[in-house]
């Protein structure tokens, strides 16, 4: 496996989902780097500095010699078709690719919507419909959890980057008052991700 020539720096907020799929999945592919915290809560990721390297302030954002890149699914393909030659993580295969680009956009549209907005409205006070929120994770962990009755992981019977991308928010989910007992394949799957080498898990918000 190829590796950079100097550790690739994750911009990060040590609670943001969006920030640990990228640290989780530098880790699996044990490629070096070096964590550096931005201060959300004193407006640091809306500094000039930092908008310049992402202008819509926002984390993660990742340095990689000369490459720049935000955004968390952005940077998980990056990640995948620079240091992943064997295409485990992001299959080269048209219809396999596809499979994993469509939880891709659910990582972007109902995780987001869902399980993360009800997280964010109790660890970080944000002002949004809860119930509607929790309502749209519930739809959308009912899914999962069917899904997963006949796959190990969510693209097929190996993890890809669909699965990094939609772990963090979902095994985060009791924090925004989601619970996950009724899930029993969804909770397995979980299980397989903490097993793989190299995984990390999240700092748990304080209750």
């Amino acid at each position: 496996m190829p590796l950079p020539a100097s550790p690739i720096r994750l911009y990060r907020y040590a609670l943001s989902g969006h920030a640990h799929r990228v640290e989780l999945f530098l880790s699996l592919l044990r490629l070096p780097f070096e964590k550096v915290d931005v201060d959300l809560k004193g407006g640091a990721h809306k500094s000039p500095e930092f908008l310049s390297k992402n202008a819509f302030g926002q984390v993660p954002v990742i340095e990689d010699g000369d490459v720049t890149l935000a955004d968390s699914n952005a940077i998980l393909v990056y990640l995948a078709t620079r240091y992943d030659p064997s295409g485990r993580w992001l299959p080269r295969d048209p219809v396999a690719a596809a499979h994993v680009q469509r939880w891709l956009s659910v990582a972007a549209g109902q995780l987001v919507a869902g399980p993360a907005a009800a997280r964010a409205a109790s660890v970080f006070g944000r002002k949004l419909d809860v119930e509607q929120a929790k309502g749209i994770a519930a739809q959308l962990f009912a899914v999962i959890d069917q899904h997963l009755a006949s796959q190990r992981f969510l693209a097929g019977d190996e993890p890809t980057l669909a699965d990094i991308a939609l772990y963090t928010y979902t095994a985060h989910a009791p924090e925004g008052g989601v619970s996950l007992d009724p899930y029993g394949n969804l909770r397995a799957w979980l299980a397989r991700v903490e097993a793989l080498p190299g995984f990390v898990p999240m700092k748990k918000a304080l209750s």
